[in-house]
C-alpha cells in the first residue's frame, strides 16, 4: 500500500507540473495597448500597423488592445499595460484624467512607450492649448512644417549600440512627410537616427538642419522611443523599419 500511495503521488506531481508548464507557456509576456485615430491622412497606416501587430503579438505570445481615442485612460487603465503604443496620435485632444495618468506612467516608469509619427505634433490645434509637458517629452520642441507627399531621404544610425537598432543596416533610405520642428531636440534628448536633408529626393526647401528622427528621452524612468515614421503602409515592407519596430517594442516593455 505505501509503494502504491508514493506511486500515486508521484503520478500526481508530475500532472500537477505539466498542468503549471502549460499554464506557464500560455500566459502572455506582456499587455500592450496601441492608440490611433479613426480616418484622417494616416488611415492607410495605422490598419497596416494593426495587421503587423496583431501577428506579431500572436507570434511572439503578447497580447494587444486598440483603443481610437484617450477616453478611457487612466490611472486604473493603464495598470493593465506594460507597453502603450502610439500609432498616429496627437498629444493635444486628450482629457485631463489621461493627460495626468500617462504623466504618471512615463515618469514613474509604469510600462514602456513607442510613439511614431503625431506625437510631436505639438503646438495649438483645433483650439487645444500646447501640452507642455508632452513637448518637454519630446524634447522640448514645438511643430512648425511638414514636407506634404513625402519625400526619400538617407537615415543614419547614430548610435548603434540602442537595442532598437540590432539588425538594422547603418544606412537606409526611407520616406516620410518628415516633420519640422521650432528646434533640434537633440540637446535634451539621446538621438538614435537621423536624416541627412541633402539626399531628399524628390528635392524640398522644407528644413530644419539638423534632424534626428529617433530617440529616447533618458529623464524619465519609463523605457521610450519616438520614431518619427508613420504615414505611409508600405513602411512595413521595409524589414528595416519592421526590424525596428519589433526592437523597440520588446526593448521598451521589459
Amino acid at each position: 500500500m505505501k509503494k502504491l500511495a508514493v506511486l500515486i503521488a508521484f503520478y500526481l506531481f508530475i500532472a500537477g507540473s505539466k498542468n503549471l508548464v502549460a499554464q506557464t507557456a500560455q500566459r502572455p509576456r506582456f499587455k500592450a495597448i496601441a492608440i490611433a485615430e479613426i480616418g484622417g491622412g494616416h488611415a492607410k497606416f495605422d490598419v497596416a500597423a494593426k495587421v503587423w501587430l496583431t501577428k506579431l503579438a500572436a507570434d511572439s505570445n503578447f497580447t494587444i488592445d486598440y483603443i481610437s481615442d484617450t477616453k478611457q485612460i487612466n490611472k486604473d487603465f493603464l495598470k493593465q499595460y506594460q507597453l502603450f503604443i502610439q500609432l498616429d496620435y496627437p498629444p493635444y485632444p486628450w482629457e485631463k484624467d489621461a493627460q495626468d495618468a500617462f504623466e504618471d506612467y512615463i515618469e514613474n516608469g509604469r510600462g514602456g512607450w513607442v510613439g511614431f509619427h503625431h506625437p510631436t505634433l505639438l503646438g495649438v490645434f483645433d483650439g487645444y492649448p500646447m501640452w507642455q509637458w508632452y513637448s518637454g517629452f519630446m524634447g522640448g520642441i514645438e511643430f512648425k512644417l511638414h514636407i506634404p507627399g513625402g519625400t526619400d531621404a538617407k537615415l543614419t544610425v547614430e548610435d548603434r549600440t540602442h537595442p532598437a537598432m540590432k539588425g538594422i543596416a547603418p544606412t537606409f533610405i526611407t520616406k516620410d512627410e518628415w516633420y519640422i520642428y521650432n528646434k533640434s531636440p537633440r540637446p535634451n534628448v539621446r538621438v538614435i537616427a537621423s536624416i541627412d536633408e541633402t539626399t531628399y529626393n524628390p528635392a524640398k526647401d522644407v528644413k530644419m538642419g539638423d534632424h534626428p528622427v529617433i530617440w529616447t528621452n533618458e529623464h524619465v524612468k519609463a523605457k521610450n522611443i519616438y520614431i518619427a515614421m508613420g504615414h505611409f503602409p508600405e513602411l512595413f515592407d521595409d524589414i528595416n523599419f519592421t526590424t525596428l519596430i519589433r526592437n523597440s517594442i520588446f526593448w521598451a516593455a521589459k
